[in-house]
């Protein structure tokens, strides 16, 4: 790989921003329409208010990586996704990303942590989707 790579302090510095944008996401897209729904006495099972929580999240992510690479936090850090090539993603590359960061996140970060060992200092989501995150302009 010819062109330098993002470090991995800057990456994170960038989930960091994300866990905010995040955070409002939910409070729009999640909380507002169960508070709704309860207020009309239509409450939903646990794993109906998981499944919201994945989709709306998936459909974010999926989203902004499609058109354009970017999340807002994403494009103020300067930070793009593209293929391990530097290609454009596919829809099912994104959302196989978008998955296997789940796990890779939630099982003690060990996902970021391979990012510590791996060749090309990818995260483990990364590496299973074939994708990487690059500097979005030359620097």
């Amino acid at each position: 790989m010819a062109e330098p790579m993002p470090g991995i302090a800057r990456r994170l510095a960038s989930m960091l921003y994300e866990s905010l944008v995040v955070f409002a996401v939910l409070l729009v897209g999640f909380l507002l329409p169960q508070i709704v729904l309860f207020a009309y006495g239509l409450g939903m099972s646990n794993r109906m208010l998981w499944l919201h929580v994945l989709g709306l999240l998936m459909l974010y992510f999926v989203w902004f990586w499609m058109n354009g690479g970017q999340t807002l936090p994403m494009k103020t850090w300067k930070l793009r996704l593209a293929g391990a090539n530097g290609e454009a993603l596919r829809p099912l590359q994104a959302i196989l990303r978008y998955l296997a960061a789940w796990p890779s996140i939630l099982f003690f970060g060990i996902g970021l942590l391979w990012a510590l060992f791996d060749k090309d200092r990818q995260f483990l989501h990364d590496r299973i989707a074939g994708t990487r995150i690059v500097f979005a302009e030359r620097q």
